[in-house]
């Protein structure tokens, strides 16, 4: 599978490893980031209504500091076409609550990297929703173990409230990085604030470290 390159400058917008072992109650509370409660059901949080989606309009971008300097170009019909795999990972909200053992079905950032390769100087992404919203992540968590663009969740497409047709999902840091309705991912050489990241929220929001809000990275060393 291949996406087309397209050389126009435009922009578009579960616990711990150690815990999914099985084990309840104590022994899994144990392995909660610092902070939070389990929910196993919650309601879905989100900047904007939920979008409509239109097959015929929708397309996915990988842009920025590609490999070849272009913009790759993905359709509904032809993102369908990159292969796909299975996860189950823990969802981590910075609202104080985690959902355990939630099962994704979607695209790994590695085989799309395969297909639209970054420059070798890329350290960062930029993941782009719908309404411009979006968050910035280290590269390395974008490719990080875990980390999926998600078309699936429980067995079936994603509901429109969980971000169908895309989304992100970057299980080890807090869940607004998870970009839902997810349109574009672009590279970058330098690092720059997403959405909530410029109204307070935490640059990393490692929930291990409970990274809630940027007045803690003063104190960070990660």
């Amino acid at each position: 599978m291949t996406a087309r390159e397209d050389r126009s400058s435009e922009r578009g917008d579960g616990l711990h490893e150690g815990a999914r072992t099985g084990h309840r109650g104590d022994t899994r509370r144990a392995h909660l980031p610092p902070g939070q409660a389990i929910r196993h059901e919650h309601k879905p949080l989100h900047y904007g209504p939920v979008p409509t989606f239109r097959p015929h309009r929708w397309d996915f971008r990988v842009m920025g500091a590609t490999e070849t300097l272009g913009t790759y170009r993905w359709t509904w019909d032809e993102f369908a076409q990159v292969p796909r795999t299975d996860t189950v990972s823990d969802f981590h909200c910075v609202m104080r609550f985690s959902v355990p053992d939630v099962p994704w079905h979607g695209v790994r950032p590695q085989d799309l990297v395969d297909i639209a390769p970054p420059a070798p100087e890329v350290t960062h992404v930029m993941a782009w929703g719908e309404y411009g919203y979006s968050a910035n992540l280290r590269l390395d968590d974008f490719l990080a173990e875990g980390t999926l663009l998600a078309t699936g969740r429980d067995g079936r497409p994603l509901d429109p409230e969980h971000g169908f047709p895309l989304r992100l999902v970057v299980p080890h840091l807090y869940g607004w990085k998870s970009v839902k309705w997810l349109r574009a991912v672009e590279y970058m050489t330098a690092d720059r604030r997403g959405f909530w990241e410029e109204r307070g929220y935490h640059n990393r929001a490692d929930p291990w470290r409970e990274q809630r809000f940027a007045h803690q990275e003063a104190s960070d060393t990660g």
